[in-house]
């Protein structure tokens, strides 16, 4: 990151590390150029580089050498850096249709359910702006509906600034290769058209929500170890995918997530990865796994480094003037194609050597019918249909008359439950 600017409307270069920016006779320097890009010229601040006549990487990618101040925190100092201005990105017609869907459902969903909801709820200093703010007996939880780019570092930002206010975010996405995936409490769902998103059909999560599974590690074990070639004969644990679990359990839907945060019957849990502590992964998971987790693990969850407060004060390092270009080293700038996020790998793997208490969990949700052919045939007596047509309500995973011909999906319990609601 650059020390160093040059201010195209003054003509004079800017150093960052000194307190007179390099330029003692220029009052309310500092607060002219850290205003926000949208309230002064886009093309204020150039890279050095670029205005020397040197090749700004920036620049050279096709982009702009325009360049924009802010905080960062470095070695525990707060410090001024200056940083390449991301291309905007203005919502196509398609993404704003699905923006304005997803609000309306999830808001939809938590009024349906007796919940307080607020769209567009503003904090009371006007500096958080919420798209659809659900308060239930669990907290105040603030979806955010994000179908356009967004940088990890706006996603920190705004995360903390509504968890200063006791308001847990949410950000749900369609795209695989999003920033905001795993940099705040996250949930992705499919790529659907605006009245796909409005109509009553579920719309399942298929990342950001994860299940706690123990296992030994035995030459038996269903898993591979995930720490070594062969079996290591001690316990891990970690967080894994619905499908990924040992029973499998049921996908959790959209409409259930929004209830079920509400209510803290689901928590976010920030985990950091063992092999490699710089990465963290944030996850859905029920309580009860959390709470297990954390009983294990001795962990509470993480929180992210903070951001530093507007009114922290800079430590000015007095540095000489770099006018080195570094683009590409500013985080979510690059030429190459976005990678997709949220891998469908274990996060969170711990490894001990003790049996914990209540080692095997119970499937809270198991979407296999597991019955001994003996029980089969019972079941198949009472509801007079062949064995072989048995299968799981998709629901409750009851036992039901499922494969026979225009067979419900789900059995009268849940399709009643439906119906109430």
């Amino acid at each position: 990151m650059a020390n160093g600017v040059y201010h195209t409307g003054y003509g004079i270069e800017i150093n960052l590390t000194r307190q007179d920016l390099g330029n003692p006779g220029y009052d309310r320097l500092l607060e002219e150029i850290t205003r926000p890009v949208g309230e002064r010229p886009r093309n204020l601040l150039q890279c050095l580089k670029d205005r020397r006549g040197g090749q700004c990487q920036c620049a050279l990618d096709g982009k702009t050498p325009w360049m924009f101040i802010r905080r960062k925190r470095r070695d525990g100092k707060v410090v001024w850096e200056a940083a390449h201005l991301p291309l905007t990105h203005v919502a196509t017609p398609g993404e704003s249709d699905k923006h304005k869907a997803m609000k309306e459902r999830i808001a939809r969903t938590a009024s349906r359910h007796g919940l307080d909801v607020q769209t567009e709820a503003r904090s009371d200093d006007g500096r958080v702006v919420t798209d659809v703010l659900v308060a239930g007996a669990g907290g105040r939880i603030g979806w955010e509906a994000q179908y356009s780019p967004i940088t990890a570092g706006t996603v920190r930002r705004r995360s903390a600034r509504a968890r200063e206010r006791n308001i847990a975010p949410v950000w749900v996405t369609a795209d695989v290769t999003s920033d905001l995936i795993d940099r705040a409490p996250w949930a992705r769902v499919d790529d659907v058209p605006w009245q796909r998103i409005l109509s009553p059909l579920a719309m399942i999560i298929r990342g950001g929500v994860r299940h706690l599974q123990i296992w030994k590690c035995t030459s038996a074990s269903e898993r591979p170890c995930p720490e070594s070639a062969g079996a290591c004969g001690r316990w891990h644990s970690g967080w894994f995918l619905p499908a990924l679990c040992i029973p499998q359990e049921r996908a959790t839907a959209l409409d259930e997530l929004v209830v079920s945060s509400a209510h803290g019957e689901h928590l976010p849990v920030h985990s950091r990865s063992r092999p490699d502590p710089r990465r963290t992964s944030f996850v859905w998971a029920l309580a009860r796994d959390v709470q297990r987790w954390r009983e294990i693990t001795g962990e509470s969850g993480l929180t992210p480094e903070p951001a530093p407060a507007d009114d922290e004060p800079v430590t000015y390092t007095e540095q000489v003037l770099d006018a080195s270009c570094r683009y590409g080293e500013e985080g979510p700038h690059t030429s190459s194609p976005r990678p997709r996020r949220g891998l469908a790998s274990a996060t969170g793997l711990h490894t001990f050597d003790q049996e914990p208490d209540q080692a095997l969990l119970k499937p809270t949700r198991p979407v296999a019918l597991r019955l001994t052919p003996r029980e089969r045939l019972i079941v198949a007596a009472e509801l007079r249909c062949p064995p072989w047509e048995i299968g799981p309500c998709m629901l409750c995973a009851a036992p039901l008359h499922r494969y026979g011909p225009r067979s419900p999906k789900v059995c009268p319990s849940c399709r009643a439950s439906a119906t109430a609601r």
